[in-house]
């Protein structure tokens, strides 16, 4: 996103989530804004100083925070993509549980 558009994009995500939020009303479901972070994905030739400065995004009256990182359905997303941390979330966890099969197996 370049610097002349990024306020023009945050406007439209920002009427986007409203109607969000109205289909949801309208359907008896409830958004819950509180409970959410923003991740803003960009490449390292884009302006990571302007995006950077954005400290939190407008959602449905609520101001969430930027993360850096989110954890999406099991699935650690970063603001590059790269998929480094969920790699390292899976690894350990696989670890852990070989180390657990070890000792099991060990028991008998």
């Amino acid at each position: 996103m370049h610097a002349d558009n990024t306020l023009a994009g945050l406007s439209v995500l920002t009427e986007c989530t409203n109607d969000v939020r109205q289909w949801y009303m309208q359907n008896g479901l409830q958004l819950s804004p509180d409970k959410s972070e923003a991740l803003i994905v960009r490449n390292t030739n884009q302006l990571c100083a302007l995006t950077s400065s954005i400290s939190s995004v407008p959602v449905t009256g609520v101001d969430l925070p930027v993360a850096d990182e989110i954890n999406m359905l099991g699935v650690v997303l970063d603001w590059r993509l790269t998929f480094h941390k969920h790699l390292s979330v899976v690894a350990r966890s696989c670890n852990y549980h070989a180390q657990a099969t070890r000792h099991i197996r060990h028991l008998n």
